[in-house]
């Protein structure tokens, strides 16, 4: 059986609109296993609703996207991984941070708060593997963002998916969390052979382990290498402003993108 040699995402010839803009066309993608994508951009180029439409939650204007062999239609797949756009959780939510992981292993039956001794054990593993033990019995609305954080991953990761979607994991993260998070998700897609497409706004905490990079931006995009994509010449071809890809030690700094006021790019500014 080599049912794993499928690429577990194939976009053809997908455009976007919002009301009469097109945000963008013509994206052709093909993600082979075990490869990390990250999708650049400025806020407002799409890269939620791209998210969205691979889990079949959004429609894409035109195009099609087959998810792990199968065309996606318009109803979410659990067999995806995905890890939302973090918002904390209210104080006084009620449920333990080892509900959230459960919820991943065991959100297709009504098994809350009672499930099955496998599932158990199962959610026992993805909170060690997520390093969540010393608080997984804690009200999750007291946690840190990075503590909800690793919950979540361990929800995604419940399934063991092929294909695991993450929509800036990284926001309002201190750097050590950050590099936490990408650990674990690094750790998954090598394990299994995952594909994973990584929205982000910051590309530093992912630099040496980002196989391709996608960047959306202006209506239009370009899909290549890290070295060959974050490069003045190429962003500044991409956006039609002059962009400037600067080196500061061993990070890199985006300076001069137009429209991305709420971008990672804008928190530089004193330090340029």
């Amino acid at each position: 059986m080599n049912v794993d040699e499928t690429p577990p995402l194939e976009i053809r010839g997908a455009a976007l609109r919002r009301g009469d803009r097109e945000l963008w066309s013509g994206l052709d993608l093909t993600v082979q296993p075990g490869e990390l994508i990250a999708v650049l951009g400025p806020s407002g180029s799409g890269k939620t609703t791209l998210l969205r439409a691979i889990l079949g939650l959004d429609r894409l204007s035109s195009g099609r996207i087959e998810a792990l062999g199968e065309e996606v239609r318009g109803r979410g797949n659990r067999r995806i991984g995905y890890i939302p756009q973090q918002r904390p959780l209210p104080r006084d939510t009620a449920l333990r941070g080892r509900d959230l992981v459960t919820l991943g292993v065991d959100g297709h039956r009504f098994g809350l708060p009672f499930p099955r001794r496998a599932d158990r054990a199962r959610v026992d593993r993805l909170i060690d593997a997520v390093g969540a033990r010393e608080f997984a019995d804690d009200p999750v609305g007291r946690l840190s963002g990075g503590e909800q954080q690793r919950l979540r991953i361990g929800q995604a990761l419940a399934d063991d998916p092929r294909l695991l979607l993450c929509d800036e994991p990284l926001t309002s993260l201190d750097l050590a969390n950050q590099q936490a998070v990408v650990g674990l998700i690094d750790g998954h897609r090598r394990k299994n052979g995952a594909a994973v497409l990584l929205v982000t706004h910051d590309i530093n905490p992912l630099l040496g382990k980002v196989d391709r990079i996608l960047y959306i931006a202006n209506g239009r995009f370009t899909l290549g290498k890290p070295g060959d994509v974050l490069r003045s010449d190429v962003l500044t071809d991409l956006y039609g402003a002059h962009v400037f890809v600067l080196r500061a030690g061993d990070r890199l700094v985006v300076v001069g993108a137009p429209d991305a006021e709420e971008s990672h790019h804008h928190h530089h500014e004193g330090h340029e």
